[in-house]
């Protein structure tokens, strides 16, 4: 299980088995053993959750996944905090179809949570993909949505030249670090002033994004350091992209799903919670 996790094919773990300890172990014997953790991984996913969460960040990781030929498929996870500060994968779904990360789909993850006995959350931090605002405000009204400040930047520099980036990065520090959503406005008019000309896109993504960009100034700096970003569950993600990029592709959906439960559960090594 746990070489599973870490990537390993059924193929290298059969061999490890025969290095190491002399054993000869095949693949689909390997792949019955680590199909036993299934039924686990389904108890899992549909447990009840805490009726209130202080946060929930919610991204999609992309997995190569063989249904016919081999394509990208989204693979959806959602991270909660709850008031406790206690941190929690509160599930990992496989999208539908090769198109990519959709926000219809996250309109039905973020339903099942709730159908799971989540309440509310006082924020949702997500990316800027287009829909995802409406499909988080439908589902939980009252929670404050907060854009990721990295997606943004990162935007914000896909739309300007390379050798443009260092200044604008500096140009930009103000805007997010200012003390109040009034400052920053001020910060990004000073911005805008200078790059809106060469660069109107610029300006025309953070207008759009500005509204759920600064939730996160209100609060006091060491909230707002969580808050501002996705960074909480680009951390996950980047241990599940660890493993799936030793793999390759998977077979099928379940295979990609069953090594994602177990990065998840390798992740509380002490069985503390």
């Amino acid at each position: 299980m746990s070489l599973y996790a870490k990537g390993l094919t059924t193929g290298e773990i059969s061999a490890h088995f025969a290095e190491v300890y002399g054993a000869s172990l095949s693949k689909d014997r390997i792949s019955v053993i680590t199909d036993r953790v299934i039924e686990e991984m389904n108890d899992w996913t549909s447990r009840p959750l805490l009726p209130i969460y202080a946060a929930i960040f919610i991204d999609a990781i992309h997995i190569k996944v063989r249904d016919g030929q081999v394509a990208n498929r989204a693979f959806y996870a959602a991270l909660g905090v709850d008031l406790k500060g206690q941190r929690d994968v509160l599930g990992i779904w496989a999208g539908t179809d090769g198109r990519g990360e959709s926000a219809k789909y996250w309109m039905s993850v973020l339903t099942e949570l709730k159908n799971r006995g989540l309440q509310d959350a006082f924020f949702i931090v997500c990316d800027g993909l287009k829909g995802l605002l409406d499909s988080a405000n439908a589902v939980f009204p009252e929670a404050i949505i907060q854009t990721c400040l990295i997606h943004l930047i990162r935007g914000t520099f896909r739309y300007a030249s390379r050798k443009y980036w260092d200044q604008i990065s500096r140009d930009l520090k103000p805007i997010y670090t200012a003390p109040s959503p009034d400052a920053a406005w001020n910060a990004f008019e000073e911005f805008e002033e200078k790059w809106g000309k060469p660069y109107p896109a610029i300006s025309t993504l953070w207008r759009d994004a500005w509204e759920h960009f600064i939730p996160f100034l209100d609060y006091d700096v060491e909230i707002s350091k969580v808050l501002c970003s996705t960074n909480s569950i680009e951390s996950l993600n980047a241990r599940y992209r660890r493993a799936v990029n030793a793999k390759g592709h998977f077979p099928n959906e379940q295979s990609a799903l069953k090594t994602l439960y177990l990065v998840t559960r390798s992740l509380d090594p002490k069985g503390t919670g």
